[in-house]
């Protein structure tokens, strides 16, 4: 004889059929005043999400009532940008908590899988050259395709103890290697290399170093401080200066590469699940590192629609596991030749 077997709606229990849902709830009913404070962004930002997400949010289900694209995004965003599940963000578009964590879940995964859409290198001519001329401008470092360096984001300690997340300070992180424009625009970010590793070990091992060894740019570099090694396509500061044409060198140089700390601090501002202010990300190693993605491509498409980089006040962030710098003067001779190159000719 066959059981009947009720399938539960978990936000219809908590809510009932009359609880207003997003389905009645329209964003043109709401200020952009309301959007931002409650969920980060503005209401066209938002509308452009819909679009771009909307056809991966609309997975066929086996639930009662579907959650709209529209709501999903708007607890994905409250989640980022607030860093926890709060009951009134929930309240505000009818859904439990627990559908909020799939909701922030199915919006990760499908900002993830875009992300080589809004976070790449540029690859035409042109557009190689406004990057260069941009960076120039800044300081007068010359031939910059960016500026590179790595944040560490505190996760909880996985399940079975992994060691190699503990970073210095003691704490389970994920090691970020990010590389940025002059806008503060990410052109690449590697988000899942575990804390315990130095930053010259990450880019020694990350996807960064083969695409420059290999196939990107032979006619300009990336910035690096001196956490990280000396290379051909990676100027890094003189260890210890001398003479006046290499403290120019390393004054133009520290300031270029001040745009990624700029770019690292508006990050953790805008999204709040990442400053440690709420704690760290209740989630897997795996699931950590995309949700960091997740927002990195935000990032990048806020810039797009005119947010302002530099507009977001500072606020304060996880301590960054302090790197020994003493070891990292390179060996390579090449790398050397075009260093002293550089200082000869734009420095001297």
């Amino acid at each position: 004889m066959a059981v009947p077997i009720a399938v539960l709606d978990c936000d219809l229990l908590l809510y009932g059929r009359g609880h207003r849902t997003l389905d009645r709830f329209k964003l043109e009913d709401v200020t952009d005043e309301y959007l931002v404070s409650t969920y980060g962004f503005p209401r066209q930002f938002i509308y452009y999400l819909v679009n771009l997400l909307g056809a991966s949010l609309s997975r066929p289900t086996q639930r009662s009532r579907a959650i709209s694209p529209e709501t999903q995004i708007l607890a994905a965003l409250g989640f980022y940008t607030s860093g926890s599940f709060q009951t009134r963000m929930g309240d505000a578009i009818g859904i439990s908590q627990a559908s909020m964590s799939r909701c922030v879940a199915n919006v990760t995964e499908a900002l993830v899988e875009r992300a080589s859409q809004f976070i790449h290198f540029p690859e035409d001519e042109a557009t190689v050259q406004s990057l260069k001329d941009d960076f120039y401008g800044l300081a007068g470092m010359p031939g910059v395709l960016g500026v590179v360096d790595c944040t560490h984001v505190a996760i909880k300690a996985p399940k079975a103890e992994d060691l190699s997340y503990v970073n210095r300070k003691g704490l389970h992180s994920l090691n970020c290697l990010m590389v940025c424009d002059a806008r503060g625009v990410l052109l690449s970010a590697e988000t899942h290399w575990p804390g315990s590793l130095p930053d010259c070990t990450v880019l020694q091992q990350a996807a960064l170093t083969s695409q420059f060894e290999t196939e990107l740019h032979k006619d300009g570099w990336l910035l690096g401080d001196s956490s990280f090694f000396l290379r051909t396509w990676l100027m890094t500061p003189l260890h210890i200066p001398e003479t006046p044409a290499e403290y120019r060198y390393n004054m133009a140089h520290s300031a270029t590469h001040n745009v990624i700390e700029r770019t690292f601090r508006t990050i953790r501002s805008r999204f709040r699940c990442l400053d440690g202010s709420k704690g760290t990300l209740q989630y897997s190693p795996e699931k950590s590192s995309h949700i960091i993605l997740a927002c990195c491509v935000l990032h990048n498409i806020s810039l797009k629609h005119g947010l302002d980089v530099w507009s977001s006040p500072a606020t304060g962030h996880m301590e960054q596991p302090e790197e020994e710098y003493e070891q990292m003067e390179s060996m390579d001779l090449e790398a050397c030749r075009i260093r002293q190159e550089l200082l000869l000719t734009h420095f001297s």
